[in-house]
């Protein structure tokens, strides 16, 4: 990779993005087998650093990391110096003293990732932080989307629920973009950014305009620890409105997929039944989420290491 960290879907080019995905898709043998472990990170040590609850992404980043065989350390910021007042850089640099291979960031505020990474002599792989973006969720669900459909150059994918605070979304929509495919947005107004479709997307607030033909509907869990205010009247009007259930599914294309980065409010963002439906994804999306997350280690924390190769590669 040419980038030495991972920071952001809008960082890469289309050839970054399938080699990743090519990796990915070997990466996930390793899952199918009795034995799911392989000697690539063998005495590489990965450092998850959660300042955020998180219960996939840092479960599948600890697995993918053992089964490439690193060793995993999982940095508990409740237990930590920061609850004695140290400062997330001072953290960062007693990290980058220990020598870690690589460093796994997920944090609320946006651009943390980046500081740590400006810091750290080791890549920096960002696992989400504040609204800004979440890269190897939407790496995941391009996998997702490519082994279903054959193909993204060409698609239409449709995100519905609140674009405006979703790192997934815009990590999405850079990436879903970038290769290729067509992509809406549908939310209520007060949910779509103003400036959103100088990204290239077309916003709706018509649930049904937005499904017209699409190929993949994306739904997203409303950011309730991000919502200050009022953003729509209520949870009930707001399922009323732009909920997913089968009735609506059927603007779709008929083989249309259903996908949610999870976890799922049920009966909000997707009725029950269509979470559990057929055309449903979500499992597949976890699975995947191990394959992407050791390929991205694999070819971020796989290469030459020291303070010096760093230097050379940083921008």
């Amino acid at each position: 990779m040419k980038h030495r960290d991972l920071l952001g879907m809008e960082d890469l080019e289309r050839a970054d993005i399938e080699r990743i995905l090519e990796t990915a898709n070997h990466m996930r043998e390793v899952g199918e087998r009795d034995v799911k472990k392989v000697p690539t990170l063998r005495g590489r040590t990965v450092v998850n650093l959660f300042f955020e609850a998180s219960t996939r992404t840092r479960a599948s980043f600890e697995i993918a990391g053992k089964r490439l065989s690193a060793d995993v350390v999982n940095f508990s910021p409740s237990s930590s110096s920061l609850k004695k007042s140290e400062s997330i850089l001072d953290t960062a640099r007693t990290l980058d003293a220990m020598d870690p291979d690589c460093v796994i960031v997920r944090h609320s505020v946006a651009g943390v990732p980046k500081c740590i990474a400006d810091v750290l002599s080791a890549p920096v792989i960002n696992a989400g932080d504040g609204a800004h973006e979440h890269p190897t969720q939407a790496l995941l669900d391009m996998l997702t989307v490519q082994q279903e459909k054959g193909r993204i150059d060409g698609l239409t994918v449709t995100i519905v629920g609140d674009i405006a605070h979703s790192r997934v979304a815009r990590s999405n929509i850079y990436g879903f973009r970038r290769m290729g495919a067509e992509v809406r947005v549908a939310a209520p107004p007060t949910m779509i950014p103003a400036d959103v479709e100088t990204l290239g997307v077309k916003a709706y607030t018509s649930l049904r305009e937005a499904l017209e033909g699409a190929d993949v509907v994306m739904a997203l869990r409303i950011q309730n620890e991000r919502l200050v205010g009022s953003w729509f009247p209520s949870v009930r009007e707001y399922s009323a409105t732009f909920g997913l259930d089968r009735a609506r599914l059927r603007f779709a294309k008929d083989d249309a997929i259903v996908m949610h980065p999870g976890p799922v409010n049920r009966g909000v963002e997707l009725s029950h039944e269509l979470t559990d439906d057929r055309s449903s994804v979500i499992l597949d999306q976890v699975r995947n989420g191990v394959a992407i997350r050791m390929a991205v280690l694999y070819l971020f924390a796989g290469r030459q290491r020291g303070r010096a190769a760093a230097e050379e590669t940083r921008p």
